[in-house]
């Protein structure tokens, strides 16, 4: 009668054994289960390279779209600038790094310090016959202003896109701005 209990407390033992090994395994299935959705959620994010805002979006929840193509439009808010364009004598003059202020239509109360970030190396409006000086000063070049960086993260909330407005430059660093220009957004 011992004989059996033992054995047949062996056999519980064994039958226990074999539970915790089943169990181990479904565990260890479970977390492939879980590795293998956090891997699919993982392809399903879409991450952006970099900080922006989304200005639109051009596909919408449920279209497919191929590898490489684009869902939104995002806004990069450390690289605002205004393109804007100068007649020759006065390109000619302009470097980069020459200060510029910025005044927005929409905000004319609020004069934007920039630099100049970009000038043409070649004329964007040209004449169909350059043959004259006076032709020639109808050449416009094309400038970019450039809004620094750690103004416009203080500002993210206000930037926008597209918004008309007037630059001017300094081409002379010699002369003050005037005062309506001396109020700049800190």
């Amino acid at each position: 009668s011992a004989e059996a209990g033992l054995a047949a407390a062996e056999a519980a033992i064994g039958t226990a054994r074999a539970q915790v090994v089943d169990a181990e395994a479904a565990v260890d299935a479970a977390e492939a289960a879980i590795d293998s959705i956090e891997v699919l959620i993982a392809d399903a994010t879409l991450t952006s390279p970099r900080d922006g805002r989304v200005q639109y979006r051009i596909a919408q929840e449920g279209e497919i779209v191929a590898p490489g193509g684009r869902i939104l439009n995002l806004v990069d808010l450390g690289d605002v600038y205004m393109t804007f364009f100068l007649p020759t004598s006065q390109a000619g003059l302009v470097e980069v790094g020459t200060e510029v202020r910025l005044v927005m239509d929409a905000a004319p109360g609020y004069v934007i310090p920039a630099q100049v970030s970009y000038v043409a190396d070649v004329a964007q409006f040209t004449p169909r016959t350059v043959e004259t000086a006076e032709e020639r000063e109808k050449l416009m070049f094309r400038v970019r202003a450039r809004v620094d960086p750690e103004l416009l993260q203080k500002y993210a909330n206000y930037v926008k896109t597209g918004l008309p407005g007037v630059a001017y430059v300094r081409i002379d660093p010699a002369v003050e701005w005037p005062e309506s220009l001396s109020n700049l957004v800190q």
